[in-house]
């Protein structure tokens, strides 16, 4: 499926704390998002990859996406390994889109640092018609990078106001993450101890600096183009 957008993260609900609300408002408005997690999220010390699956899948339908995979690679084993860029790759080539987002490269979790660093890499291979010839390569997409844990610097951000309850419809799917439930086995961890309501708080601080209710914000390791003075048609 062509996408206009795909969306990796290191875990599902990566993609959904940094920026649900802005796949949600790009899903409303016709565009084809897809999202893809690079592992089953096994070493979790909460819920079970079955769980985990069952959870992605409701979060997907909350935002409306297109598609949402999950490549199988091995959770706190991420590496810049030949079959791991080549996994990553192929994944951008079956589904040629014009944009990626990956996670920034500074965060707590070092899995989040390593997914944005192989998407990097994956992004560039994808367009070297020598590298993988089995897959059809494609033209580089665009790349930007969303935030998890650790708020870095901000080149874009993106009013999701009207598309917040999305958001939080999907985070609320993770129950196994963000959830501690008396009477069942859990271990206490930063996403269970008021996760959700500091990001809520990080995306209203962000929404403030433009004058907006909510948003989130991004970066890019390349100049961010625009043209404030397209003729007008006769």
């Amino acid at each position: 499926m062509k996408l206009d957008i795909l969306v990796f993260g290191a875990h599902a609900d990566d993609a959904e704390i940094g920026m649900a609300g802005t796949i949600a408002k790009h899903t409303a408005a016709g565009l084809k998002v897809g999202l893809c997690d690079l592992t089953a999220a096994e070493m979790s010390s909460n819920g079970t990859p079955k769980i985990r699956k069952e959870e992605a899948a409701r979060a997907a339908s909350a935002l409306g996406v297109s598609s949402r995979t999950n490549l199988g690679l091995p959770d706190r084993g991420l590496r810049l390994t030949e079959d791991q860029i080549w996994a990553v790759t192929a994944e951008i080539r079956r589904s040629s889109p014009d944009i990626v987002f990956a996670p920034y490269w500074e965060d707590r979790h070092p899995d989040h640092v390593a997914c944005g660093t192989l998407v990097e890499e994956a992004v560039f291979n994808a367009k070297l018609r020598r590298y993988m010839p089995a897959l059809k390569a494609v033209p580089a997409p665009q790349l930007y990078f969303y935030f998890i844990n650790d708020l870095g610097r901000t080149d874009l951000v993106v009013d999701v106001s009207e598309t917040y309850q999305a958001k939080e419809s999907a985070l609320s799917a993770y129950r196994s993450q963000f959830q501690k439930t008396p009477g069942e086995d859990v271990v206490a961890t930063p996403l269970n101890d008021g996760y959700i309501e500091r990001v809520r708080s990080r995306d209203m601080l962000l929404g403030q600096r433009r004058g907006f209710s909510l948003a989130e914000g991004f970066a890019t390791k390349v100049p961010y183009a625009v043209d404030w003075f397209k003729r007008k048609k006769q």
